[in-house]
């Protein structure tokens, strides 16, 4: 966790609003921080549904090989996050501490083993001492509250500069229902189907199995659509858990995704992803500037995403942007070899609405030091036009500074 807070972190923290059938504590077990909360227990009434994406990494952690085995169960009464450790490459030492601090939790909730779901972040291939939890999650569990979203954030950040968290409300049938969410993310962020770690709470009552493909749709145009250094982690893990108590105020219960009633809900829902997913982008290590790379014109949607994420994932762009630089032919680059169609004499560029290149080549209308001047922004737009096909798509990531190679040149000592 940071000293110095990222300066492009929110302005503004949203009041966090309780949820019915929730509960959160935190604690500091001295995993690999001293003197800060490491560990979030959180706790969850009966008949809770969950859902879940994670890594596509073949080499994915313990805790994700757990959670994912759970899954299919549909039902969730805790979850375990520690930070500083990620009990990832830790062969069947990892296994076993998964196993272990799952039997922890049970008995301190009270519940089976199968409704534990786990989540560990921090450094790869070094053994979790699981025993730590044994000390702290009995406590944890009798003295969790519904509340303090903002405490529980910060227990789960190890590089992150600040605590991440959103909610939104909406009606549900004749209810009101809440949506909280929390995420943790500032280095080897490239999501493929997650972030790095990040938990949403809602009272509404959905089934799992629809839960499970809301989650599964809202993650594309958000997470997975951000990367911070194109290095995808071996812990990524975001978890939806819906407590179902508003149905006690008349909220319809909800069995399929694709129920009418869902409209507003999902909305909702994608707001709060679309914001922790954007927070992530804020705190990429060591960045002093929010890039949003738009390209459109393409063959198709998936064609503009495989261009963006080019773009935002060369260290070139991203360092010319840390330099305030306007190099669109580091753009022109990384659209070249992304692989996909485009057409050199039709590619126009622009920074911050000021089109730069035009048909293939520099525009006429090019001034310098309107330019430079733009490039100063904290908020950097790279629009990309192809002039192909109608494919759009959009991506966030951040730019690339020295202090994201002090950062995680010692991330270990």
């Amino acid at each position: 966790m940071s000293s110095s807070v990222s300066p492009l972190a929110p302005k503004n923290v949203p009041d966090m609003p309780t949820i019915a059938g929730v509960r959160l504590a935190t604690a500091e077990a001295g995993i690999r921080y001293k003197n800060r909360t490491d560990v979030l227990l959180a706790v969850m009434d009966k008949g809770t549904a969950v859902a879940g994406v994670f890594t596509k990494s073949k080499c994915p952690s313990a805790p994700v090989e757990w959670c994912r085995a759970k899954l299919k169960g549909g039902k969730a009464r805790a979850l375990v996050v520690n930070s500083g450790n990620a009990n990832a490459f830790t062969g069947k030492t990892g296994r076993s501490s998964t196993a272990l601090t799952a039997k922890i939790a049970a008995k301190a909730v009270g519940c089976s083993e199968s409704e534990i779901f786990l989540a560990s972040t921090g450094v790869i291939g070094e053994p979790l001492d699981a025993t730590k939890f044994d000390g702290v999650l009995g406590g944890l569990a009798a003295t969790a509250e519904a509340g303090d979203y903002l405490a529980a954030a910060k227990a789960i950040m190890t590089t992150d500069t600040f605590p991440k968290v959103a909610t939104a409300t909406v009606k549900l049938g004749k209810a009101k229902v809440t949506i909280n969410g929390m995420a943790k993310g500032a280095g080897m962020i490239a999501p493929d189907m997650a972030t790095m770690l990040s938990f949403l709470f809602t009272d509404a009552p959905i089934a799992p199995a629809a839960l499970q493909a809301l989650l599964k749709a809202g993650v594309e145009d958000t997470f997975n659509a951000v990367t911070i250094d194109g290095d995808t982690s071996t812990s990524d893990t975001l978890l939806a858990f819906a407590t179902g108590a508003a149905a006690e105020h008349g909220a319809p219960k909800i069995s399929r995704a694709s129920d009418p009633r869902l409209k507003a809900f999902v909305k909702a829902f994608n707001q709060v992803l679309a914001n922790l997913s954007e927070q992530v982008a804020r705190d990429g290590e060591g960045a002093r500037k929010l890039v949003e790379i738009t390209v459109e014109g393409a063959k198709t949607k998936a064609s503009a995403r495989k261009i963006a994420m080019s773009i935002a994932n060369s260290p070139l762009v991203k360092t010319a942007i840390a330099g305030e630089d306007a190099n669109w032919g580091r753009v022109v680059m990384a659209v070249g070899k992304a692989g996909e169609p485009a057409d050199r004499d039709k590619l126009s560029i622009s920074f911050n609405g000021i089109r730069v290149a035009k048909s293939g080549a520099r525009d006429p209308s090019y001034d310098e030091a309107q330019v430079s001047e733009a490039m100063k922004a904290p908020e950097i737009a790279i629009k990309v036009s192809l002039g192909l096909g109608k494919g759009r798509d959009r991506v966030l990531t951040c730019d690339l500074t020295k202090e994201y190679v002090a950062i995680n040149g010692d991330y270990r000592s």
